[in-house]
Formats: structure tokens, C-alpha cells, sequence
């Protein structure tokens, strides 16, 4: 499904972040196995958690395009709670991430967001 960024921004900020967690959840799981990662649940572990998300949010905030930034911006001040495993502030760049990884896949914006997710998560 391909929309258009303002057909995307109608969204609400759950249904982006619910999404956008699924579509991580999918790149993660498909890159471990390609990769021939063993114990892949732990090694899972290193992207999805609030605290790796707000870390790779760190190397992208120069690279978003202003649509990019605006939709992590609308993500990040949405979340009210976070886990016990991450700070309020982390949990909120995580749910801005997730909101990202919604809008480039809703967009079909799939080269984009390969590049978003090497970017984001490759060793240092």
C-alpha cells in the first residue's frame, strides 16, 4: 500500500508507532537470519529496544528529511509512559523512530528506509 504524506500524517501517533514497531520487528528479524546471526533473540535485542532506538535516533537526526524529522518530532511528543528498561526521553525517541520506520513504509518508500535502518543501527 502506498499513500501520500498527508494521507499518512492523518494517522494517529499509536497507530504509526504500532506499525512502524512491526516493520523494525520485520527489517531486525529479516537482517539476522540473512546475516546468519546465531542466537538471534538476543541479538534482536540490540535494535528493538527503546534504548538501541534512541541511540540510532542519535546518528539520524542529521539525515531525516524535513518530513522525516517532522513525523519523528510528532512521535516523540506523543508518549506519556515509557518502560521500566528506558528513560521517559528514550522511550520518546524510540516512539519517534517507530513512527519513521511507519511513514517511509506506508509511503513505499522502501530504498529510504533501508538506508534509515543501516544508518541507524550499523556498528560504530
Amino acid at each position: 500500500m502506498n499513500m501520500n504524506a498527508h494521507e499518512v500524517n492523518q494517522l494517529s501517533i499509536a497507530s504509526l508507532a504500532y506499525l512502524g514497531d512491526a516493520v523494525l520487528e520485520v527489517m531486525v528479524r529479516e537482517k539476522l537470519i540473512l546475516d546468519g546471526a546465531g542466537d538471534i533473540h538476543k541479538r534482536a535485542a540490540e535494535y528493538v529496544t527503546a534504548v538501541s532506538q534512541a541511540k540510532a535516533v542519535e546518528k539520524l537526526m542529521d539525515v531525516f528529511t524535513d518530513d522525516e524529522l517532522s513525523v519523528y518530532k510528532r512521535g516523540r511528543n506523543h508518549t506519556h509512559s515509557s518502560p521500566k528498561s528506558a528513560t521517559h526521553a528514550q522511550y520518546s525517541r524510540a516512539t519517534g523512530l517507530e513512527c519513521v520506520f511507519a511513514y517511509l513504509h506506508l509511503t513505499g518508500n522502501k530504498e529510504r528506509l533501508d538506508y534509515i535502518f543501516e544508518k541507524g543501527f550499523s556498528p560504530e
